[in-house]
């Protein structure tokens, strides 16, 4: 019989002990907080049926779809549920009599799907979270995998900028606990976009100037440039986008400006001689403010954020780390009409995910893990020989009831061996108790990373060790 040598399909990986335990803490402190603002938690299948996938990100989305075959011999003549001409004709007439089913390419659309199946028995305005993996047939590479996890936090039911207020105290909640205080929350709103597509004068299409201004932090003014005279814009029109580009100042000085830029180009108003995605920004800026917000110098109002915006109806929300060279770490918006394609219209929502892959590696870079993160052992019970470790079992019992988690090294081994065990797991402590140390009534408990000894009695030994 021959040997196979193990693998894992390409995009996929494993995660050790240390790796889980380090997610993990990302995920907690991301699930503290949205629950702390109200947010339910919510899981979905790992499948869903395609029709209910298909169709909702585009020819390409529709190509990184995972496919579940069906079960049973599909192609056994007696079935017949292929034909020679199926095959023929290709995938598309042969898709829908293999498989049926597929895995969740993200958790918007399942969520969508979840609220008008149970529309009759939840609370609107509904708030919920979801963290889980999607899939994505994509070719893998750095940064992008196949499988990965997403921290999503949506309320759908309300146009309240409340809802934009509170997102971006969740972010900065998240983003300071876990110690990325460099960073910077973007917001725009995809109504300030058509206003400059307006006050260009029409030029070219919508799509074309927001794909190319939602390059500028990759290709540069230049890229985009050349992008834009290629795509039929004026140069005389490009000079007038950079222009209303490259407002400065405060969050409420570039609202402003825009105001006033917009006007002088005779863009139309839309509400109260105002525009409303310069007013609804303006309105979330007060909201922080009376709730008390005091990090405004990590909020920026930045109209060069074009994100989703075949998707997103509102303000539009992106996170950037500034001392890590990293892509954004969350991004989110409001959307009008989640749950259309399911047959219920007119359902407005907003919501965000945070990025838990990038989170970890610029937690990684930054050296910000908390050390006692990477293991879930505190203390190893060492033993001499058989009899001293039947002896060491209630002490193990005792620690573990006191909340410290704990264990017993199960074989007999000098104690080198079982000092490099703990050493290799990343314990920080060991407890064992000699002929001597029995005699005393104490025990000898050995802090590893710097080697200190200390003799105490068994009463003492749960405060030394949760100090």
């Amino acid at each position: 019989m021959s040997v196979q040598k193990p693998s894992i399909p390409q995009g996929t990986r494993d995660f050790g002990p240390a790796v889980v335990a380090r997610r993990n803490y990302i995920f907690g402190v991301i699930r503290r907080v949205f629950e702390k603002f109200g947010y339910a938690p919510l899981e979905t299948p790992t499948m869903e049926n395609l029709s209910v996938l298909t169709g909702k990100y585009g020819d390409e989305g529709d190509q990184l779809l995972f496919k579940v075959l069906n079960s049973g011999d599909f192609l056994n003549k007696k079935n017949a549920a292929v034909t020679p001409e199926d095959l023929e004709a290709g995938s598309k007439k042969v898709l829908p009599k293999i498989a049926e089913k597929g895995l969740r390419y993200d958790l918007t659309v399942p969520f969508a799907r979840y609220v008008v199946m149970n529309r009759g028995t939840l609370t609107f305005p509904f708030k919920r979270y979801q963290i889980q993996p999607v899939w994505r047939a994509d070719r893998p590479q750095r940064g992008r995998y196949r499988e990965f996890y997403q921290c999503d936090a949506d309320v759908v039911g309300t146009d309240s900028l409340l809802c934009e207020a509170e997102i971006v105290l969740m972010m900065s909640e998240v983003l300071n606990t876990l110690g990325l205080t460099e960073h910077t929350i973007k917001i725009n709103h995809r109504r300030v976009l058509g206003a400059f597509y307006q006050a260009l004068g029409g030029e070219g299409t919508e799509v074309d100037l927001f794909t190319a201004i939602d390059k500028l932090d990759k290709i540069g003014q230049d890229g985009v440039t050349r992008e834009l005279l290629e795509r039929g814009f004026s140069e005389a029109s490009v000079e007038r986008l950079f222009g209303l580009l490259g407002v400065q100042g405060s969050f409420g000085e570039k609202l402003s400006q825009l105001q006033t830029a917009f006007a002088a180009a005779n863009v139309p108003t839309e509400t109260d001689g105002s525009y409303k995605g310069l007013q609804e920004l303006q309105q979330v800026q007060q909201l922080l403010q009376d709730f008390g917000f005091t990090q405004f110098g990590h909020l920026e109002f930045d109209p060069t954020l074009a994100r989703g915006l075949s998707y997103y109806t509102g303000c539009i929300f992106e996170i950037k780390i500034n001392n890590v060279n990293m892509g954004s770490v969350s991004g989110g918006g409001r959307y009008d009409n989640l749950t259309g394609a399911f047959g219920l219209p007119g359902v407005s929502g907003v919501g965000f995910s945070f990025g838990v892959d990038r989170l970890y590696d610029c937690l990684d870079e930054l050296n910000l893990f908390p050390e006692a993160v990477a293991t879930t052992t505190r203390c190893l019970l060492a033993s001499f020989d058989a009899e001293s470790a039947r002896l060491m079992l209630p002490v193990l019992r005792q620690l573990r009831e006191a909340g410290i988690p704990s264990e017993l090294y199960p074989d007999e081994a000098k104690l080198g061996k079982q000092f490099k065990y703990a050493d290799a797991k990343g314990i920080p402590y060991v407890l064992l108790q000699g002929p001597e140390e029995r005699a005393a009534s104490h025990f000898k408990l050995k802090e590893l990373s710097t080697g200190q000894e200390r003799l105490l009695p068994m009463s003492e030994i749960v405060a030394a060790l949760t100090a």
